[in-house]
């Protein structure tokens, strides 16, 4: 069979990766082309184009990049009906992708979605063409199986959340993982406690939190501070931040492809809203969650979006585990009086703990993700 699948952002690449991992062993005979990342490729996907040509965050940056994300929409629809796939499978990033769903419907392509849009936050709306030109709606949320069965009466497949299996597949490597530890990280990382900075993936987002966060490493200088390069940013991106005034210091270095070595060491993380909140979670670091936008694109989500919460922690839980920092309270001031809760507060820490695992419980029940979504998928294409 032939699979198309398209992702967008760095999450998408991993949860992708994983699916096409499972999508072989559904389907020795599959061949697979993808849109993506260096992750899906390495699964075995032909990679026609990495995702960070595609990251555009915000309202007025996608306005400013409108004729590169239109023509990479056109070329995406081309490369599709040249390679004629049994499916498109559509991996969140729904701006680009509920566009190729329902193009592709309308030429006469399955269309599987796996990793909904958030459509229950803002754009409601949306769901009427989804319901219209997705077959087959794969959701990793608990929540949305109710919301979608509840408001609009679409039947949708809960197969639990991949990040699971991906953090415990992690932590299973036991020993040789502290080997690795002492092996791909700084030095510097044995010598202090930890504190990781997750500033995101995308150039828009890291520019407006990544100089906060490095400030914060000024009050805790009996603590080394590393941030996580994003795969799709090169070395000297990161570079103009760290010989900046904010980065100047001795208790700051960084890792790339480290992130989850770097979280299974440290003792508290500040962390982009996004899929790094949960990660961060999963390995039960205490987490500060930061969010800061455009003023133009802040204003305008604000008035659109309809949650309770930014942090998918909080989403799942319903109630406010983890701290928000959002725009004007995303200052040094207040990460630092945060983080100084999370490191010395045990009732703090604990009750963190006690919500960590709950949440763990809830995501678990769906059973092995990326497994039960190959399943449903070949199953779909047989039939």
């Amino acid at each position: 069979m032939k699979y198309y699948i398209i992702s967008g952002e760095a999450s998408g690449d991993l949860h992708g990766s994983n699916l096409i991992k499972e999508l072989y062993k559904q389907d020795t005979a599959a061949n697979i082309r993808c849109w993506g990342g260096d992750l899906m490729q390495a699964a075995g996907a032909t990679l026609v184009k990495h995702y960070r040509e595609l990251a555009f965050m915000g309202f007025a940056e996608v306005i400013k990049n409108l004729p590169t994300i239109l023509s990479n929409i056109k070329f995406c629809k081309e490369d599709i009906l040249a390679f004629k796939p049994d499916v498109i499978i559509l991996i969140d990033y729904p701006g680009f992708n509920l566009r190729i769903a329902e193009w592709g419907k309308q030429k006469g392509f399955k269309i599987v979605y796996y990793i909904s849009p958030q459509v229950w936050a803002w754009k409601e709306n949306r769901v009427k063409k989804m319901k219209k030109y997705i077959d087959k709606m794969l959701v990793i949320l608990p929540f949305e199986k109710d919301y979608y069965k509840n408001k609009w009466n679409w039947d949708v497949e809960y197969v639990g959340h991949p990040l699971v299996e991906v953090v415990e597949s992690f932590k299973a490597k036991g020993e040789r993982r502290k080997e690795e530890d002492q092996n791909l990280l700084p030095q510097t990382l044995h010598l202090k406690p930890t504190i990781a900075l997750l500033p995101g993936s995308r150039k828009q987002e890291i520019v407006k939190k990544l100089p906060i966060m490095l400030e914060v490493a000024k009050s805790f200088p009996d603590y080394q501070f590393v941030v996580a390069k994003s795969p799709g940013q090169d070395d000297s991106f990161y570079e103009t931040f760290f010989n900046s005034p904010s980065g100047v210091g001795g208790n700051i270095s960084s890792v790339r492809n480290d992130t989850y070595h770097l979280l299974v060491q440290s003792k508290a993380a500040l962390v982009t809203s996004g899929t790094a909140t949960l990660e961060t979670a999963l390995f039960a670091v205490p987490e500060v969650v930061c969010y800061k936008a455009g003023t133009l694109s802040y204003e305008i989500g604000k008035r659109l979006v309809n949650v309770k919460f930014i942090s998918l922690v909080n989403l799942i839980m319903d109630k406010l585990v983890v701290k928000e920092l959002i725009q004007q309270d995303l200052t040094t001031k207040n990460l630092v009086t945060e983080l100084n809760e999370l490191l010395n507060n045990k009732e703090r820490q604990q009750q963190i703990q006690e919500d960590y695992t709950a949440l763990k419980n809830i995501l678990s029940a769906g059973g092995h993700a990326s497994s039960a979504a190959a399943k449903s998928i070949y199953e779909l294409i047989k039939s």
